[in-house]
């Protein structure tokens, strides 16, 4: 019954409920923390979540510790760094605390969730892949659902303080990234990785997918939400509400969602995202009904699980020295955007908030029309349908 359990698909999914565990109760547990305990503005706000994305701004760095230490023992130092920094998250309520905890949290979060995508594409094999990745997000989103259950049952029942609850999520991480490192043998890699940055012109399209991939996360994530408060006055408990129906969704729709890519392919399933995704912007810019913008709001949440099309394209051009190189580069390009585009869109929204959904809308079309360049069956030599091409033998 062990050697069942020690498989590679079922570690990664036990990895995968680690990381919720501290990272939901960060997200969850931030704002009233900030402010009840360290005082925060939005001076201090916007600090703090410009620091949390630079480790995933750097994320290609995990190329050149991969010179000192295996891909899998990584992962796993990379959840204690994700969990230590959660759990001590309570101890330290002032600015300079949070933004070390913070940074600690974030080095590890980023840095696992690049490993989790090269170990993803390593460990799986081609038609298993989608479902598998469609699972995963199943597992993290279930985990996330009972994680906002214990805040709110030691929050509004237990009455526990901050620094306990941290602890929890934070502690329940880092126990589960020992047990894995632990009861886990290290599987050999299939293939040698490159330990440098890798970047071929024969991987543009990936490139391109990925980085518009990350410009519309930031549109879900900073602004859609912010519709809902603004201009429908939603409370944190309708928000709270919002969050729980689209992870109890993606408990059910992602692995569906990972089998009907494997089934119609990476180009069709990627053209229905975005398509749906311009449908869902251009409602967004004109919606007035509260009921219809919470249905868009679950809607767009659900069509983040067909990025994993944008993963397995990659794994079904790449040469599978690239891996993990090409996986940290990725999760680099994808926060390109997250870089800028919150700071140029707020500033649009000051004038028109539509206009900025519009944005969006203009996104979605653009990764449409090159997802369009995506063949019908992709392989090494045979990446787009027009533009540069290459040879599985390609070494720049």
């Amino acid at each position: 019954m062990l050697e069942k359990l020690r498989k590679p698909e079922i570690l990664l999914m036990l990895m995968a409920t680690a990381v919720p565990l501290s990272f939901a109760t960060w997200t969850t547990l931030l704002n009233n923390f900030s402010i009840e305990r360290a005082a925060f503005t939005g001076a201090e706000i916007g600090i703090l979540q410009s620091l949390r994305e630079i480790p995933g701004f750097l994320a290609f760095a995990v190329v050149y510790l991969l010179l000192f230490i295996r891909e899998q023992r990584l992962a796993y130092i990379s959840l204690i760094l994700l969990g230590g920094g959660t759990l001590i998250t309570g101890w330290f309520p002032s600015a300079l605390g949070l933004y070390i905890t913070t940074m600690i949290m974030s080095i590890g979060f980023h840095y696992y969730e690049t490993l989790q995508t090269s170990l993803s594409l390593q460990w799986l094999g081609k038609q298993q892949a989608p479902h598998v990745m469609g699972k995963i997000i199943g597992v993290a989103s279930f985990t996330s659902i009972v994680i906002y259950g214990v805040i709110w049952l030691t929050r509004t029942v237990l009455e526990l303080d901050y620094i306990w609850i941290y602890a929890l999520g934070g502690g329940l991480s880092v126990l589960i990234a020992v047990f894995c490192w632990v009861l886990y043998p290290t599987y050999p890699e299939k293939v040698t990785q490159h330990k440098k940055v890798v970047l071929r012109k024969r991987y543009w399209l990936y490139y391109a997918l990925t980085f518009m991939s990350g410009a519309r996360r930031q549109i879900f994530i900073v602004f859609a939400g912010f519709l809902m408060v603004e201009k429908f006055g939603y409370s944190v408990k309708a928000i709270a509400m919002l969050f729980l129906i689209n992870a109890a969704m993606n408990v059910y729709i992602a692995p569906k969602i990972g089998k009907l890519i494997g089934h119609i392919g990476e180009r069709k399933a990627l053209i229905i995202e975005y398509v749906g995704l311009f449908i869902v912007f251009t409602a967004y810019a004109f919606v007035e009904d509260h009921r219809i913008a919470a249905g868009l709001y679950v809607i767009d949440h659900l069509f983040f699980a067909m990025a994993i099309a944008i993963k397995t394209y990659f794994q079904k051009i790449a040469d599978p020295r690239d891996i993990s190189a090409t996986a940290a580069v990725g999760f680099t390009i994808n926060h390109i955007a997250a870089v800028f585009l919150p700071v140029l869109l707020g500033v649009v929204w000051l004038s028109s908030p539509a206009l900025v959904f519009l944005c969006g809308s203009v996104m979605a079309l653009i990764s449409l029309l090159l997802s369009l360049n995506i063949p019908s069956t992709p392989q090494p030599g045979n990446e787009v349908i027009m533009g540069h091409k290459g040879l599985a033998t390609e070494t720049g």
